[in-house]
Formats: structure tokens, sequence, C-alpha cells
């Protein structure tokens, strides 16, 4: 078991907080701060209990100058400030002597939140390259880290993995909540367990089908991936998205899990992705040679409905369809409603899902929604995640 934020003794100390503020913003306003809005809780603790708190973060990828420009985090200091209801002093610094200054008056109960950890990435990828010397650096700055960003749990990065080798170290609650959630449902779930699988190729989620093969009752496959698994079958799929490399891979699967392996049996059709395009409902063995399959359609959504009405447990990884499209959302808005309304745990895995969920109305709908995309992805596989690995066992 981990140690967290709770083992610590907080009073007075200078105590890094690396949070995931990696954010939406759009003409510099947030669009979706639902990532500032789950790191309260750590940042509230660490306040009420005496720290003096020094948050990081990285947001967007950081490649040019031009990059820096739209990628600071000073609107996020803002909004951040709006929800404590409190000052956050921002520091458009990654080191150097204003940052150690402003760190150094920090008060009890003063929180700091300095600039884009990964404007180090411009000189040789420092941050996401886990430069030791930047991680000795950083971490000479507090007395104690807290990670609480599962966003980037699953890169070893010097915000991360680097300023933990250097650092008494611990969790925060939004990562204790996240393994909490996800590593119980895989470990140790109540059956029937059921996971639903979408997306678009079958190679980012070979692992996943892999691990979770083993464990899962059923694996109901929709999304852009539904296509190759329909191909290994011999159907004819038109213009649908197929992952070549995939075929034997989906082959072994079924051949292994006939009965276990859940796919479409109709879909919605389009001859191209837009939502000008003229749609209609077929049968997965009538999709025409001009045709893509775009959403899973009303067939469908019944016969997965059925699956996850006798299921206890439940895990959605990845949109059904094409759901960025209005033509292309049902059968991913349909089964977010009938998720809704089960007597079951059921955990989005993050990214998309998350993300469809939330916008669809659904954000309080569940037992869990993940942060993370890539790192619940990855403990979907089974594998440690670093960012994680690296903190100090109790």
């Amino acid at each position: 078991m981990k140690k967290t934020i709770r083992d610590f003794d907080l009073d007075n100390k200078k105590v890094i907080i690396r949070v995931d503020f990696n954010v939406p913003i759009k003409d510099g306003e947030i669009t979706d701060d639902n990532r500032i809005v789950e790191s309260l809780k750590t940042i509230n603790y660490a306040l009420d209990h005496g720290a003096k708190v020094i948050l990081m973060s990285h947001l967007g990828r950081i490649k040019t100058e031009l990059d820096k420009e739209k990628n600071s985090l000073e609107p996020v200091a803002f909004r951040l400030s709006e929800l404590l209801d409190k000052e956050v002093i921002f520091v458009a610094e990654t080191r150097g002597p204003l940052l150690e200054k402003e760190i150094n008056n920090l008060q009890k109960g003063d929180i700091l939140l300095m600039e884009n950890t990964r404007f180090e990435d411009l000189d040789g990828k420092k941050e996401s390259g886990n430069d030791p010397e930047l991680g000795a650096y950083w971490a000479s700055l507090g007395d104690i880290y807290i990670n609480d960003a599962f966003g980037t749990a699953h890169r070893a990065h010097a915000s991360n993995v680097g300023i933990a080798t250097n650092l008494d170290n611990g969790i925060g609650f939004l990562i204790e909540k996240e393994l909490n959630n996800l590593e119980a449902a895989i470990k140790n779930p109540d059956h029937p367990f059921t996971v639903i699988l979408g997306g678009a190729k079958v190679s980012d989620k070979i692992g996943v089908i892999e691990n979770l093969a083993t464990k899962a009752d059923y694996l109901l496959i929709g999304g852009g991936m539904m296509f190759t698994f329909l191909k290994a079958q011999g159907y004819k799929i038109g213009k649908s998205l197929v992952d070549e490399e995939s075929i034997d891979f989906c082959q072994k699967m079924l051949d292994k899990y006939p009965n276990k392996i859940i796919l479409p049996v109709d879909c919605v059709c389009g001859k191209e992705l837009s939502n000008d395009t003229e749609t209609r409902a077929a049968r997965i063995s009538d999709i025409h040679d001009n045709e893509m399959g775009l959403d899973i359609c009303l067939q469908t959504i019944n016969l997965f409905k059925e699956y996850l009405k006798m299921s206890k447990t439940i895990i959605w990884n990845g949109p059904v369809g094409a759901f960025e499209y209005d033509k292309f959302a049902q059968g991913t808005k349909e089964l977010c409603s009938i998720l809704a309304d089960l007597d079951a745990k059921v955990i989005l895995g993050g990214g998309d899902t998350s993300a469809a969920a939330i916008n669809f109305g659904f954000k309080d709908s569940y037992t869990h929604i993940s942060t993370g995309g890539g790192a619940s992805l990855e403990l979907l596989e089974g594998k440690q995640l670093p960012g994680i690995a690296i903190i100090n066992d109790i």
C-alpha cells in the first residue's frame, strides 16, 4: 500500500503537489475545468493542515516557442483562485531565482503554481525525458512530494519519478480514488464482469484485450475496432476502418473466446465521416462497398443492454461510434443512459469515453469516471505505472 498525503505532518512544510491541470483552453478561456476541480480535495487538505503548497503541472506539448505562448498555466491559476476563493501565486518560471524567492516567501496556507513543466522540454526534453538534474532541482524546492496527477502516472517524467526519487513522497486523494476503483474492479470484480471496448484501432487495445479476456465474463466490442474483428470473421466491411495488422490477433481471440467476445449485429453506415453524409441502418452482413460503419445501431444497443443488465461490474473504455459527430453519437449516448440506470459498479476508463459521458450529461451517474486516458488504459493492461510505482510504501 502506498503512502498517502494523510501519512505526513504537513504543518509549515513546503509540499510539492504534482497535479494534472492539462485542461482544454481556447482563446485564453478554459473550456472544461473538471481536472482542476478533481484536484481540489488534495489541495484543500494540504492547505487545511498548514502546508505551503507548491503546485506543478504540464499543459499540452511544447515543441516550439510558439507552443509556450498558448500553453501557459496562467489561466489555470486564475480559475483555481476562483475555485479556492483565495489568491494563487503564479510564477511564470520553471526554475531560477524568482521561483526560489517566491517559494521561500510562502507562509502557511499559501499556494503557488509554477509555469508549465513541459517548458523544460524545449531544452532537450528534460521534463518528459526525466532529466535527473531537473528532478533533483525541483525536489530541492520542497520538503514533501505528493503525486496526484493520475493522467501522467503512466509516464516517467522529471515532475513525478524525478522528484519522487529525491524526496519523501506519497499520493493524493485523486490517485488513491483511481487506484481504489480501477485496480479493485480489475483484480476483484463482482461477477458477471463485463467490459465494453471501443475506439479506433485494435492495436491500441491488444494488451487490454489479452489481460481482461482472462478476467471478464464478456467483452462487448464497438467503435472502429469492431470492423477488424468482423473482417477477421469474413464479413465485407466496405470502407470501414480496419486495422490490417491486427486481423490475425482478432481471429486468435475469437477462436479462443467464442462465447466471451460479443460483436455488433448492425451499424449506422455513411459514405463519409461527416454530419452531412446520408446514413442508413444496416446489418453487418449488408455494408455496401462504398460505405463505412460509423456507429452501433439499435439491434446492437439492445444486444449489449442484455449483457449489461445482468452484470455486477462494468468497465468501459472507448466510445462505440464517432461520437464527435451528431449523426454517429447515438450509440455512445444510449450506452451512457443504459449504464446510468444499472445497479452495478460502473467505471469509465478516461479519455474520450469520459469526455463523451460528461458532455452528454452523465458526469455524476457512475461509480467512477477516470481522469486519465493513457494511465487507465495501462492499468487495464495490467501494467505498473512508473509515477505510482516510485511512491514509497507504508
